[in-house]
């Protein structure tokens, strides 16, 4: 298996069906894929429309949560799952188009020093209010961090397993990749890519709620940056 599409789902039942065919459809050039959905714990019928998709779509495995644990560890879960050594993360609101999956594994793999790839999200389809929040909250975080990303919150990435699984987990991570990765010594490469408007359900974020949690998490992010003596530059004698 070479790449693993991870998605993260809570309450998404409206969503999940069209999103899964999208994905096996930007995929079908690449014949050795697996599409992972993670439900976070939903109350609806999300669980329910992952288990019908099993028989239409080949290598989709869904993957639940017995209670919500987050998006982050929904995205660990599905990666420490995966049988592929190339991750690729969506959102699971349809948001985040399947189509633009192809350039981000097309620059990955240009370059055997690229541990990620980001989307930057182009004319997003938010309220003027999320984008407004989205916008200072990226410039202050970049002001502590330097790690040159505009688009944090975008979901769809490309990286190696194997650079994720180095990194020190913990809760809302996914929103600190960039820095993370390339505090392991990586390179990082952005592609702007499309953001549609959700079509159904409704987001699982507000403004206040992600204020309330990011400061100390960027604090936590920016101590682990400094607290890191850099490459050791190993080699086998």
């Amino acid at each position: 298996m070479t790449v693993s599409v991870v998605v993260p789902v809570k309450d998404e039942a409206e969503n999940v069906a069209t999103l899964a065919r999208e994905i096996a459809a930007a995929l079908q050039s690449q014949p050795d894929h697996e599409i992972i959905f993670v439900d976070d714990g939903s109350s609806d019928s999300t669980v329910q429309e992952l288990t019908l998709l099993k028989s239409e779509i080949p290598h989709f495995r869904p993957l639940r949560h017995g209670r919500n644990l987050g998006q982050s560890r929904a995205i660990r879960t599905g990666v420490l799952a995966a049988r592929g050594q190339t991750i690729v993360t969506l959102d699971g609101d349809g948001q985040n188009d399947p189509g633009d999956i192809p350039a981000l594994l097309a620059l990955l793999n240009s370059d055997s020093q690229l541990g990620l790839v980001s989307g930057v999200r182009v004319n997003r389809q938010d309220t003027a209010s999320r984008k407004l929040a989205s916008r200072l909250g990226n410039r202050f975080r970049n002001a502590l961090l330097k790690d040159g990303a505009a688009d944090t919150g975008c979901g769809l990435k490309a990286f190696r397993r194997d650079a994720f699984l180095a990194l020190p987990y913990f809760d809302h991570i996914h929103r600190y990749l960039i820095a993370l990765v390339q505090r392991e010594g990586w390179k990082v490469a952005f592609v702007p890519v499309h953001h549609r408007p959700r079509i159904a359900g409704r987001s699982k974020y507000t403004n206040l709620g992600r204020l309330m949690v990011s400061v100390n998490d960027l604090l936590g992010v920016r101590w682990l940056m400094r607290r890191h003596g850099g490459q050791a530059g190993t080699e086998e004698l």
